[in-house]
């Protein structure tokens, strides 16, 4: 044998060896399992990795509270809500423009200035009194995402703002901030070089790569059920989610019925009242967790048709739906793409 072939032989040897290696320390490295709470709720992530990062996975979790969470005294959405002089910093301005956006791509079926209402309505629910139509008008005269901007100076040595048209417009942005949450901790995961991992923070979810089973992540969907001690978590389907996005909206323990019909206590912020389709949760999957939290929120409120118009225009995108039939029975819809995703039925 030739030095050149022998030479070609080494290095062949070496990338045999080498891969080998690189496998058996992937199977020996231990997954790590870190719980605890955050934006009022759980979080749990589990990853791949010989060092436990939960402090610096929390830290990135500070950031994301000191940026968006109306409860935190000192945080921008806070200043702005406040109509305090306020840097904009990227955290606020990532989600600020991509709920601007899904606003207008769903005729303001997803909107961050609707908490208003919707906290009207759940006092109503839970006193049994609805809100009168004085109320309500009163509440939609500070409710539309139109009603407020983000301006942009043409001098570089102005910040940018949040104009509104009316100084209590409220901005409130539950519904994208834990699947944002999501994705800031999944990207932090991605630049320690961790590949196998799943971050879930109260039901929204980002996944990489395999679970500690060495098989796809798995995840529930949990059937609506009138359980308000939460101690049924009956699962509707599974649903493989690896190298994706899934977030679920749906007042899974709170109903309020009409004409016979049970209906999930979801707001229209273009009318200020209950919607009255039967859709009771929406399951979205994404490339990312904030656009798939987004949109499963404005499911909850645009009904079949009009989620099946989104869907036309967004085949990224792949829902599941679960609603009450004719005859009271939980039925499902979903996407022709979310099929492959599905494991169990």
């Amino acid at each position: 044998m030739n030095k050149k072939n022998l030479l070609r032989l080494a290095f062949l040897l070496f990338l045999i060896i080498g891969t080998i290696l690189i496998i058996r320390q992937q199977h020996e490295m231990p997954y790590q399992h870190n719980s605890g709470l955050v934006f009022g709720t759980v979080y749990n992530i589990t990853y791949q990795h010989d060092i436990d990062l939960q402090k610096q996975i929390e830290a990135e979790l500070m950031k994301v509270d000191n940026s968006l969470s109306p409860f935190n005294d000192k945080s921008v959405i806070t200043k702005v809500n406040r109509n305090e002089p306020v840097t904009l910093n990227d955290m606020f301005l990532k989600v600020f423009e991509l709920a601007e956006k899904i606003s207008a791509e769903t005729d303001g079926a997803f909107d961050i200035t609707v908490a208003p209402l919707v906290n009207a309505w759940g006092f109503g629910f839970k006193q049994g009194i609805s809100p009168t139509k004085q109320v309500i008008d009163s509440l939609r005269q500070i409710v539309g995402f139109q009603k407020v901007e983000l301006v942009k100076p043409d001098t570089k040595k102005s910040s940018m703002y949040i104009k509104k048209q009316d100084p209590r417009i409220m901005l409130d942005c539950s519904a994208i901030a834990k699947g944002y949450g999501c994705d800031v901790v999944a990207e932090f995961l991605k630049k320690n070089g961790i590949q196998n991992f799943m971050v879930e923070i109260g039901g929204e979810v980002v996944t990489k790569g395999v679970s500690d089973k060495r098989v796809p992540w798995r995840i529930g969907v949990t059937k609506p059920t009138e359980d308000t001690i939460s101690v049924s978590n009956e699962v509707q389907t599974v649903l493989n989610v690896t190298n994706k996005a899934m977030a679920t909206s749906g007042n899974y323990r709170n109903f309020y019925y009409k004409g016979g019909k049970k209906y999930a206590h979801t707001i229209d912020p273009q009318t200020g009242y209950p919607v009255q389709h039967n859709i009771l949760s929406a399951t979205v999957l994404a490339d990312d967790c904030a656009t798939a939290d987004a949109y499963a929120t404005s499911f909850m409120v645009l009904g079949f048709e009009g989620t099946q118009r989104i869907l036309d225009k967004h085949p990224e995108l792949m829902a599941y739906l679960i609603y009450t039939n004719d005859k009271g029975e939980y039925s499902v819809w979903y996407s022709p793409s979310m099929e492959e995703k599905i494991i169990e039925n």
